[in-house]
């Protein structure tokens, strides 16, 4: 998948106002995966994903860390200022496009190292449907 197309996804998904904001949450949430899986599995990640969003699993961070999803949506809350519950439709809203953008077996093998409590914001940007309100975008 291009990098317009992609972006334009998540943008539609996440009802973000421009490309800019829905690059800056890929960005984010990529980044938190890195830190969450084995560095050859993001360096596949990254292999699938066009320049520059591959470049947010690319980071030298040596091993992976294990935390769960209360976590890993507090990590890209804190890397795009938002509200934990926000976090989880930005999250959703990246996860749901990757899981179109790449082959379904690396979805899978993303799947594997992550949380299972997190396979849900592969299909969609938050569970109830809605965005919450106040969201900050």
């Amino acid at each position: 998948m291009r990098l317009d197309e992609f972006l334009t996804r998540v943008r539609d998904r996440g009802e973000f106002h421009s490309d800019d904001e829905a690059e800056q949450v890929t960005t984010a949430v990529l980044w938190v995966i890195a830190s969450r899986v084995a560095p050859e599995e993001a360096a596949g990640l990254a292999a699938e994903l066009p320049a520059p969003l591959d470049d947010a699993l690319r980071p030298e961070r040596g091993r992976p860390e294990s935390f769960g999803r209360a976590e890993f949506l507090r990590r890209v809350a804190q890397q795009t200022g938002a509200r934990p519950r926000t976090a989880e439709w930005d999250a959703g809203a990246v996860l749901a496009t990757l899981a179109e953008a790449v082959p379904r077996e690396r979805v899978d093998r993303l799947l594997a190292h992550l949380p299972a409590d997190c396979a849900d914001l592969f299909g969609g940007p938050v569970s109830h449907g809605e965005r919450p309100s106040g969201a900050p975008h």
